[in-house]
Order: structure tokens, then C-alpha cells, then sequence
């Protein structure tokens, strides 16, 4: 079963650098910057956002697509992006432009995540404020509804706009396999 919860709006890293390539020279990560990529989040947002699921819905949340890090505290989600039209926005932070206040900041369109992470320049972990579209799916059938009580629901997120106030470099990218739902 499969259902649509809301957009969410979160202060994230998403990874646009490039992924491994397997000797033949065929990429390990099939779609990775045009369908799907990595979006780190610290802990402590995502066990809050679990938190708001189970007070929603009822459902516990699944840990399922998700790659906890213990060193740096953070998790990494797979976020998908948006396939047909209106593709994922990617807006950065103006430059040149004197900030009087913590909320004076404007940004311009840049393009979609696909054009941009095609870019060298832009193939890095970029830090800013994620939009998220959020669904939720349990397993049942036509004749067994899924029960909170008895399962977890996975969440799904999909990139519907970033707006990035720059890059990092503090932020070791997923450089392994961990993709559970390739």
C-alpha cells in the first residue's frame, strides 16, 4: 500500500559527485544522478522525522534505505528525483549580493540536479535545503490490510527542489554499495 504523507523542507547534504565504475567500465550504480543519489541528514533530524511519522500515522518507521554513519552522526537516505516534468530544480545561493539579516538570502535557478551533477564543477557534496516530496509504503494485499502494530513502513523521498548555499568538503561521500533496492 502506498501513501502520500507531504512535502518537507530539511537542511541536507546531497551527493552529486560521481560513483564508482567497474573495470569493464560499466558504472556500479546504475542511474545514480539522474534518478536516484545519496542525501546526508544528521541523525538527530531523521529520528525527528520518524517521530512525527509515528505520531501521524501510527507506523513506526523502517531503517530499510537507510545508511547510518556513526562517525560523523549522520544518515544517508536515497532520495529519488523527480523523472518527468517539472524535473528537480536546482537553485544556488547568490554571491554577490550584501546580506543585511540570517533571512535575507535570495537564490537564482541554476538548472535540474540531472544537468548540474553532469558538470564536473558541480560533481561534489553540496550543503543546503532539500524539498522533499515523502511517501509512505507498507507491504499487504487485497485481502490483508498492513496493521501498525504489526509492521514498519518504509519512507520514500523524492527530490522536488534543492537550494544550495555551496559546497563541502568536510563530508566523506558513500563511495561503497550499500543500495538495497537496486
Amino acid at each position: 500500500d502506498h501513501c502520500n504523507l507531504s512535502y518537507i523542507g530539511m537542511d541536507v547534504f546531497v551527493d552529486l559527485a560521481p560513483k564508482l565504475v567497474h573495470k569493464v567500465g560499466q558504472p556500479m550504480w546504475k542511474e545514480y544522478g539522474s534518478s536516484w543519489l545519496y542525501v546526508y541528514l544528521p541523525q538527530l533530524t531523521f529520528n525527528k522525522f520518524k517521530s512525527y511519522v509515528k505520531f501521524g500515522t501510527g507506523w513506526d518507521v523502517s531503517d530499510e534505505r537507510t545508511v547510518y554513519d556513526p562517525n560523523r552522526d549522520m544518515v544517508a537516505i536515497e532520495a529519488k528525483l523527480q523523472s518527468g516534468q517539472p524535473k528537480t530544480s536546482f537553485w544556488a545561493a547568490k554571491e554577490k549580493q550584501a546580506f543585511t539579516g540570517a533571512g535575507d538570502r535570495s537564490f537564482s535557478r541554476v538548472g535540474t540536479i540531472q544537468d548540474v551533477s553532469s558538470h564536473s564543477s558541480q560533481q561534489r557534496i553540496h550543503r543546503g535545503v532539500g524539498i522533499f516530496s515523502v511517501s509512505m509504503e507498507v507491504e499487504g494485499t487485497p485481502n490483508f490490510k498492513p496493521s501498525p502494530h504489526m509492521d514498519e513502513a518504509d519512507l520514500c523521498f523524492t527530490l522536488v527542489s534543492l537550494r544550495t548555499w555551496g559546497t563541502t568538503d568536510g563530508l566523506a561521500p558513500i563511495v561503497y554499495v550499500p543500495r538495497k533496492w537496486q
